[in-house]
């Protein structure tokens, strides 16, 4: 926690989980206590009967009480341990300044002056943020002709990438419990990001992680069946509070958005080489794209509660003259496990799985960076070799 700059109060935390384990004892004695008792009223005689009835009535409304504190201390206890961090692994930076670990491709020579992905989109015709504003508000678009057929090749040509790494498609639900926000470590720091349903008690995920580690909630995996990797392919949902006048202009930061998750439930010996792995995909994605790319090893002062240890992609965008996140790889550990009761059976027994997620593509930012390094003088973009079979076409030039 002082790796993260978290503050919480850890002598009252321990207190709860001492009144809670003080109380569960007592409430299992006396509960048996009660059965034996109940047991012997049939043999004792029967002038003595009554006396031992009324004494376990009064046993029994004891009982009722001490449950009722049970169940109030368990509940302080969860909303005192749903704050608390996940560990931050060695490696990972102090601080909050993000380790550069290494730069990949060259940024594009243009013998002109570069233009951001909104002019170029908004000259080709396939980007329309004036008409969505109308339909839904601000930050919100419209992918169009052959936008929206750039965004469903991006989707296929990484899907098949990730099938041959042995990921499962999946198609999850994009609206989700608040035990699954929960569980996955979203909410309670994250709630101010979501959107909820205002009849019922759903939420629309940002990601698909969330239902995606969900659904395996309460299993139990054996060791041989590790790892199961799967790609998830949803819409995904975000308030963007608090971000104002951050990345408003175009398709950035928008409020909903495509993208394909890798998802990962692995052997607990296994998770810092599965994180590798996860990271290589992303990588090799960015790089049969063309596009340049940096690594980044997020500090731990910028990591979320459920990270154990993230990496990011940022691509280098010519036009803005900047970098722009546009993956991240994080190893949670058993953070998520833990609250979501996974497990594995092996030979040492039960023990917590743990869970793993990557940014495969955000449809949104990896359309941004395909504009803004494959432009074109005449703005037209030239589509990469490597996403030509899935678009069907080599170019896309500006709309008449």
């Amino acid at each position: 926690m002082r790796q993260r700059g978290v503050e919480i109060d850890l002598e009252a935390l321990i207190d709860l989980d001492r009144q809670h384990r003080r109380l569960v004892t007592n409430v299992e004695n006396l509960r048996a206590d009660l059965n034996r008792a109940q047991k012997e009223i049939g043999k004792l005689p029967p002038d003595q009967r009554p006396a031992a009835i009324a004494h376990n009535k009064e046993r029994g409304a004891e009982l009722k009480g001490l449950e009722v504190e049970l169940a109030k201390a368990a509940e302080a206890l969860e909303a005192a341990l749903q704050l608390v961090p996940n560990l931050v692994h060695p490696d990972s930076p102090p601080g909050t300044q993000d380790a550069e670990l290494r730069r990949v491709g060259t940024p594009p020579e243009m013998d002109f002056a570069p233009v951001d992905h909104l002019t170029l989109g908004e000259g080709l015709g396939i980007i329309d943020v004036k008409r969505a504003a109308k339909v839904s508000g601000s930050r919100f678009a419209i992918l169009r002709g052959q936008g929206a057929l750039l965004e469903l090749a991006l989707v296929r040509f990484v899907l098949d990438r990730l099938l041959a790494e042995g990921f499962e498609p999946v198609i999850p639900p994009v609206l989700v419990r608040e035990e699954a926000m929960y569980g996955t470590g979203f909410f309670p720091t994250d709630q101010a990001q979501v959107y909820r349903t205002a009849d019922d008690d759903l939420y629309l995920a940002g990601t698909s992680e969330v239902p995606i580690a969900s659904m395996h909630s309460g299993e139990i995996f054996s060791a041989n069946e590790l790892p199961i990797r799967y790609a998830g392919i949803s819409t995904c949902f975000r308030r963007e509070a608090g971000t104002y006048g951050k990345d408003t202009r175009g398709i950035i930061r928008v409020h909903q958005f495509d993208k394909v998750e890798m998802f990962s439930f692995c052997h607990p010996q296994g998770s810092d080489d599965e994180h590798g792995r996860m990271l290589e995909q992303e990588e090799g994605i960015f790089g049969a794209l063309e596009i340049p790319y940096r690594v980044l090893d997020i500090a731990a002062g910028e990591l979320a509660a459920p990270n154990y240890r993230k990496f990011d992609i940022e691509a280098w965008l010519p036009g803005a003259d900047r970098w722009l996140e546009v993956t991240s790889c994080s190893n949670d550990w058993d953070f998520q496990a833990r609250r979501l009761g996974v497990r594995m059976k092996g030979d040492s027994g039960t023990e917590l799985v743990h869970t793993l997620n990557g940014t495969a593509v955000a449809v949104g930012r990896a359309i941004v960076a395909l504009l803004e390094n494959h432009q074109r003088a005449d703005g037209s973009v030239a589509i990469p070799e490597s996403l030509q079979p899935y678009t069907g076409f080599d170019v896309i030039s500006p709309s008449r």
